[in-house]
């Protein structure tokens, strides 16, 4: 009877392992406030934005992470420009490489004869709210030119 009773609470207890585990997941990495799809580089012949808006507080912290997929050879330097308007004025430029990360999840890179395949989610950048407003973040991401590049996924991600 006892054994009937624990069994029959084995998916409670996983439930609760599992919201405690994200809960966790998000106090560490972050929740996820908005996604930019640029899968796609921007040339000057087509420009590819992707834009979101958000109301956030003074002192919040949102943190840049890259999502990426992508297959190349020999050398694909990219580039995630971000433009942030306060209140629909022109506030701050931000550039990074999304290969250059301080925090790296689900990385997954090989290298056959300088053929290359990598895929990773990894933290880039960082800033901090000076004021309470409105936010609009536009994005592009650029590239050397390398037509050998195969975007599979290339998603900026913010976060709270």
């Amino acid at each position: 009877m006892k054994f009937t009773l624990f069994l029959k609470g084995l998916p409670v207890m996983a439930a609760l392992i599992a919201t405690t585990s994200l809960t966790a997941c998000d106090a560490l990495l972050g929740k996820e406030v908005a996604r930019l799809p640029l899968n796609a580089v921007s040339t000057p012949e087509r420009e590819v934005v992707k834009e979101a808006t958000l109301t956030l507080q003074k002192d919040d912290v949102i943190t840049f992470w890259s999502e990426m997929d992508m297959a190349y050879h020999g050398q694909a330097p990219l580039r995630f420009q971000v433009q942030v308007l306060q209140n629909a004025k022109p506030f701050q430029q931000l550039e990074f490489d999304p290969t250059e990360k301080n925090v790296s999840l689900k990385e997954v890179r090989t290298d056959v004869n300088g053929s290359i395949n990598w895929s990773f989610t990894g933290k880039n950048a960082t800033l901090t709210i000076p004021q309470t407003a409105s936010y609009t973040f536009k994005a592009r991401l650029v590239a050397a030119n390398n037509p050998t590049l195969n975007l599979r996924k290339a998603h900026l991600v913010l976060k709270k």
